[in-house]
């Protein structure tokens, strides 16, 4: 089947998938939710291959290789944590005297990170992080001070420090498995009357992509809802 076929008449499954394409579109930031919502409107419309085309020209195909007509078969989406494996650190070590520092962003984190504060605070986001190594081993010493490790679901983390009149917790927790091709990262160290935090948060990518989804099922349940009047009338 090819997008020589303009007229034929588009499937469920065919639908689903330029979809699916509009909903990665949000979360990579191409499409606004305004968007987003027109062209999601026009594809549960859509009665033949050619009204779904136009809905995706513009955007790419899953990996990034030139759009292919929306109802070829779907190909699988890469995560994308091999490209963030295996890049030369920007930052291998942080200290905060009654101050603080922050590590947040398209970082990389070296193989060893040692985060130390003292009557201060400090925050590691990996969330868009990069990774010097498949295995990271953040050390973390907070006296008096706190530091704060923010990390996404899909992340292999092992928490093994130890609070003394402090704290050493793990938050968030989530019975989402960890991506095979993610790194593994270990936090280890001590909280003397002191804390240090892991806290699983979802990406500024995953955060679009389930309003994308919430805005979807309404948009769904409204076209339902009014093909239903138009059936009854």
């Amino acid at each position: 089947m090819t997008s020589e076929l303009p007229e034929m008449r588009a499937s469920d499954s065919e639908r689903e998938r330029v979809a699916e394409r509009l909903r990665d579109a949000v979360a990579e930031g191409r499409l606004d939710m305004d968007e987003f919502e027109q062209r999601l409107d026009a594809v549960y419309r859509a009665r033949t291959h050619g009204e779904l085309a136009p809905l995706v020209r513009d955007l790419p195909a899953p990996g990034g290789a030139a759009s292919p007509a929306p109802y070829e078969a779907a190909q699988p989406v890469r995560s994308g944590w091999r490209e963030r494996i295996g890049l030369p650190p920007t930052s291998k070590g942080a200290f905060a005297f009654w101050g603080g520092f922050s590590r947040r962003g398209t970082w990389t984190i070296g193989r060893g990170f040692n985060a130390v504060t003292v009557m201060g605070g400090g925050e590691l986001d990996l969330r868009e992080a990069r990774f010097e190594a498949r295995e990271t081993v953040i050390t973390c010493v907070a006296v008096m001070g706190g530091v704060a490790v923010v990390v996404p679901p899909d992340l292999n983390v092992e928490v093994t420090g130890i609070g003394l009149m402090g704290g050493f917790a793990e938050e968030g927790r989530t019975d989402r498995a960890p991506d095979p091709e993610a790194p593994r990262v270990v936090v280890r160290g001590i909280a003397l009357m002191g804390g240090v935090s892991v806290e699983r948060k979802p990406t500024r990518a995953e955060k679009q992509r389930l309003r994308a989804e919430r805005a979807e099922r309404a948009r769904r349940e409204k076209l339902e809802k009014r093909e239903g009047r138009k059936e009854l009338g």
